[in-house]
């Protein structure tokens, strides 16, 4: 149960995403709702809430926020983090995703997964960099991290 069940992206007031973010967005949240791992660490002792959880995602005051709830819709627990450690990988990423959706539509099929292997080397650490900032927050996989690394860059595309 220590799971994501839903999962809300509070856009609003951010530009539209062009079709490939939003593709991209679609995608991460249907594989994130079909497989991941989430947990709240105990916290002073105490017996931690138990999922599954509903995750909202959002960017205020420059901030990104995790807003956490049980099914139920009890909030459990809301994280702030600076955007400031994301800012240089997820320019990486939108770069070499643009250079991927580019390569896709002229490039023979060597050079296009060349691009998607550095993708996914750039995606990785993004990963690990959300890990590392939710460490005593929330646990979570390397898979999950991944998913919600891609929500992160399509709220920062339109923040």
């Amino acid at each position: 149960m220590s799971r994501i069940c839903h999962i809300e992206i509070d856009d609003r007031g951010l530009p539209a995403p062009t079709p490939e973010v939003e593709q991209e967005r679609k995608v991460a949240v249907f594989d994130l709702l079909e497989d991941n791992s989430f947990a709240l660490p105990p916290k002073d002792g105490e017996t931690p809430p138990e999922g599954p959880f509903r995750l909202g995602l959002a960017i205020r005051e420059k901030r990104l926020v995790f807003d956490i709830a049980t099914e139920g819709e009890d909030k459990v627990a809301e994280f702030h983090l600076s955007l400031g450690p994301f800012r240089q990988v997820v320019k990486d990423y939108f770069q070499i995703c643009e250079s991927y959706f580019e390569a896709v539509k002229r490039l023979p099929p060597s050079q296009i997964e060349a691009i998607d292997m550095a993708r996914r080397g750039i995606h990785n650490e993004g990963a690990r960099v959300l890990q590392e900032r939710l460490e005593g927050k929330a646990d979570l996989d390397i898979d999950t991290a991944r998913r919600l690394f891609t929500l992160i860059c399509v709220l920062h595309f339109g923040g």
